[in-house]
């Protein structure tokens, strides 16, 4: 009884991490810390909605659990990675431990008003790094947004399925722009429609999934990055069909005034707060990707001055935020996708991806569709993967450099 309770208080802290978003990587080592404190000689392995513990010995017994790494919530894998180390550490007992992950996994999360305050407040910072500028379009676009995450959380309670959440919030947010839009409430539909859609976009599964590509977990990764697709996808088919109920197209293109340095740094950082609020990050610990978030959105604009592609600009933005982030989210047991994607967020190409979809439903339904109409397209959809690409390789390079660091230091003890 004692060796099977031990396996189930493993299984549980590693099923804790992994569906909250923590790294592969951090979640088999962490599990695997603990098994060798409890006295276990098993292995552990993760797949898509499902982590399998074996125990290496007699007739190899297999526990096998239930584990959907769709969601994302720091503060429930600070706690868990709180409670591998006070196992460890003999500071925990098992009975102790078990209770502790039971009330972690409570439902919990930032309160309906905060969260909706920040989901406002973060599709307002995005539409100032887009161009924005008029007072009552950002109004309207904080108005969206607050009102699509109460949206979400009712949704929530009444479904768990991870689609039905971003579809009908980018519907509502494309009914509501169309709408705003026709009665002359607003200037720019395009901004109105898209910035509430584009802080629904799943940054933290896309990098979680490169990570694990990366390291050679192909399943796993493959399976992550099509759930994010499926996300995406739904957010884009939620948006379009609520602006063609109303009648509505989105413009491809805006003329956008050129956004002061000041502004970019203020609206990144608040970006990056936001996030924070809507991954449960502690407040406490906010400060930092704060910074981190704003100086990279310096960084940013200061090599497109200097006349480089938004590619390369977000490559060396990324990077730095790698090279400065990860390693401290390592230290404080950050998930890596998690954190790196919050101070990132201000670069993610949300408004590419939907122009994209916004004109290939354009050429779909036209009769004629133009050469420009054509390019537009391609090029929305060509500098979206650019900057995803770019954003991507930029905070995964610097963590498996650490990764590779950390195994040879393991290696030498």
């Amino acid at each position: 009884m004692s060796r099977e309770a031990d396996c189930d208080l493993v299984i549980a802290c590693t099923r804790l991490l992994y569906v909250n978003g923590q790294g592969t990587e951090q979640v088999l080592a962490a599990g695997q810390r603990l098994a060798r404190a409890l006295g276990l000689p098993a292995s552990l392995s993760l797949r898509w909605g499902e982590l399998q513990l074996q125990l290496d010995e007699g007739t190899r017994p297999i526990w096998r659990v239930a584990a959907n790494p769709a969601g994302v919530d720091m503060s429930r894998v600070i706690a868990g990675m709180r409670v591998v180390d006070d196992v460890v550490a003999g500071r925990l007992r098992r009975e102790a431990a078990l209770k502790a992950l039971d009330a972690i996994s409570l439902p919990a999360g930032s309160p309906t008003w905060l969260f909706a305050l920040a989901s406002g407040a973060g599709a307002v910072a995005m539409a100032v790094i887009f161009g924005a500028e008029q007072v009552i379009d950002a109004a309207m676009i904080f108005l969206s947004a607050f009102l699509g995450a109460l949206l979400r959380r009712g949704l929530h309670r009444l479904s768990t399925n991870a689609l039905i959440q971003p579809f009908c919030a980018s519907l509502f947010a494309g009914v509501f722009a169309a709408l705003a839009f026709r009665y002359q409430l607003v200037t720019s539909l395009r901004f109105v429609a898209l910035c509430p859609c584009v802080i629904l976009i799943p940054g933290a599964h896309v990098l979680n999934g490169l990570a694990d590509l990366v390291n050679g977990r192909l399943h796993l990764g493959a399976n992550r990055l099509i759930h994010a697709s499926l996300i995406i996808a739904a957010i884009t088919t939620g948006l379009l069909f609520g602006l063609v109920l109303c009648d509505a197209s989105l413009p491809l293109s805006q003329a956008v005034r050129a956004v002061p340095l000041w502004q970019h740094m203020l609206a990144g950082g608040i970006a990056v707060a936001a996030f924070g609020v809507l991954f449960s990050m502690p407040l406490k610990l906010l400060p930092l990707p704060i910074l981190v978030g704003a100086f990279a959105q310096a960084l940013r604009w200061v090599v497109l001055a200097a006349d480089f592609r938004v590619g390369a600009a977000a490559l060396i933005a990324s990077l730095a935020i790698g090279l400065i982030l990860i390693p401290i989210a390592r230290r404080q047991q950050l998930p890596f996708a998690a954190i790196g994607f919050i101070a990132v967020v201000a670069m993610i190409p949300g408004s590419y991806l939907f122009t994209m979809a916004a004109g290939l439903l354009q050429i779909a339904i036209g009769s004629d569709p133009t050469l420009e109409l054509i390019g537009a397209t391609l090029a929305s959809g060509t500098t979206a993967l650019l900057i995803i690409l770019a954003i991507s390789l930029g905070l995964v390079i610097p963590k498996l450099a650490l990764d590779i660091v950390e195994q040879q230091r393991k290696a030498e003890f």
